[in-house]
């Protein structure tokens, strides 16, 4: 492949990503300094003893049913199980949680922030088109990262510098996952 055609590709390529690029890395900062989000809880109140089996074959359908005959309108994609509670996903807009307790089924509503939303997203838990798209964003940044390597490292005046930078961001990376 010719270079001027790879330095367009990785032009390219960085430049329809940088937003997504930016996302994650401004999400996921603001996540790790504390930054979180919040979402607003409603209990639901829910007509008679209900119950829910997560080891149903038919869960999505079971929750729909619930749902509808409460006379709510949800559109989920699937019902994630955590221990005793189960959640309609995606998680990054509003959702419903169901709580098993001892005595029964508790329902909530759940509105989350825009923060939490961007959250859920950065962790893949967005609708399965974004996720999708995550993982297009994943391959992007690894040809971004490795061709802008392979530039620097091709090209004899940046090879030196770019072999240093590389080398102190690996030991720099590695020293600090190790601790």
């Amino acid at each position: 492949m010719k270079r001027s055609l790879l330095v367009r590709l990785h032009l390219y390529a960085a430049a329809f990503l940088a937003p997504a690029f930016l996302f994650l890395a401004i999400s996921g900062g603001l996540y790790l300094v504390g930054v979180k989000g919040s979402i607003e809880q409603t209990v639901v109140v829910m007509p008679g003893q209900l119950v829910l089996d997560p080891s149903s074959k038919s869960l999505y359908e079971d929750v729909q049913k619930l749902l509808l005959a409460a006379g709510i309108s949800h559109d989920f994609e699937y019902v994630k199980i955590k221990e005793q509670t189960l959640l309609t996903r995606p998680t990054s807009r509003n959702f419903y949680k169901f709580s098993m307790q001892p005595e029964g089924l508790v329902v909530s509503f759940n509105e989350p922030s825009i923060q939490s939303k961007l959250i859920e997203l950065h962790k893949g838990h967005g609708p399965e088109i974004f996720k999708t798209f995550q993982k297009v964003i994943a391959v992007g940044l690894m040809f971004v990262v490795l061709s802008g390597f392979w530039l620097g490292v091709s090209a004899l005046g940046l090879r030196r510098n770019t072999l240093i930078v590389t080398g102190s961001g690996a030991l720099i990376f590695s020293l600090l996952a190790l601790l």
